[in-house]
């Protein structure tokens, strides 16, 4: 499959500092991939290549076949900021009717994105009387218009209720149903876990992990967590034959390989000392932290 976004041995330099070095990244259409990484891990500064906005020192830089600032690569994507910015004696019409023009698009098309996300009734008020979340979602429907191909999202979620959060990612899941490739950096590693397809991580701008969640937690060899209830008074006998370590009174917490876990807790389970079974399986935040700290080792 042709990828939407493509960098090779992508290099960036702000005078002697190098932002991101040698990264090779690919997405999809209809892939979701979250973009993980430090401050300063060069997140932004990938965006504002892609964007067009800096010129590489070196390396390639392909979006839809079109080199950034081309006006192919201008129509195929679309960019929401961490901070928007609106003019606030504005309503929140006036805007999105000015960039639907701006982006070669009927005025009519700002109404149906108001409804989509969620500010229709607020449609008529000055975006200087809004709130910061009902601001960033209006930044969202900018976003929005025209049916990008390539979706840049830099921490889009800040400033979001929970129940916005979900709004906004069941919007994400939209686009990329309809072919649109999605990139989504953010720092809110939980929310973003069961909603990408894919992670990258930067870190001291180097690509030092890319892949799915499952693929590499197998790659750095995260163990499942199991935690074993003991009946009352089986605490030390049942420690005795598992092992693992004492977490209270009544409890014991040991290690497996994610691909064992099974066997584990169909023996956990017959035990007749054993009263509950809890597993925990490796997380995104496991995930993040490993191949973070790999990449600061290896730096």
């Amino acid at each position: 499959m042709t990828a939407m976004l493509e960098t090779r041995a992508l290099t960036v330099r702000y005078g002697r500092h190098t932002a991101i070095t040698g990264v090779d990244l690919a997405v999809v259409n209809g892939e979701r991939l979250a973009l993980l990484g430090h401050n300063g891990a060069g997140k932004s500064t990938l965006f504002k290549a892609v964007l067009g906005f800096i010129t590489p020192a070196s390396g390639t830089i392909s979006i839809a076949g079109h080199a950034p600032g081309d006006r192919g690569a201008r129509c195929a994507v679309s960019y929401l900021p961490e901070n928007v910015a609106f003019h606030g004696a504005l309503t929140g019409r006036e805007i999105l009717r000015h960039f639907a023009r701006l982006r070669g698009e009927r005025a009519t098309v700002a109404d149906p994105l108001l409804e989509k996300v969620g500010l229709a009734h607020a449609a008529e008020r000055a975006v200087g009387t809004w709130s910061k979340g009902m601001r960033q979602r209006l930044g969202l429907a900018q976003a929005l218009i025209g049916a990008p191909q390539l979706l840049l999202l830099d921490e889009p979620t800040s400033g979001l209720d929970p129940v916005s959060r979900r709004d906004f990612y069941a919007l994400v899941d939209e686009v990329a149903a309809r072919g649109a490739a999605v990139v989504l950096s953010s720092h809110g590693l939980e929310e973003v876990q069961n909603r990408t397809d894919r992670v990258a991580i930067l870190s001291n701008g180097r690509l030092v992990a890319d892949g799915a969640l499952a693929a590499l937690a197998a790659e750095a060899a995260l163990q499942a967590q199991i935690r074993v209830t003991a009946r009352q008074g089986e605490a030390d006998a049942l420690q005795g034959r598992i092992g693992g370590r004492r977490c209270n009174g009544i409890a014991v917490e040991v290690s497996c390989p994610v691909p064992d876990k099974f066997e584990l807790v169909r023996r956990l389970a017959s035990d007749e000392a054993v009263r509950d079974i809890d597993v925990r399986l490796p997380t995104l935040d496991d995930v993040y932290r490993h191949f973070s700290e790999r990449g600061r080792t290896e730096e």
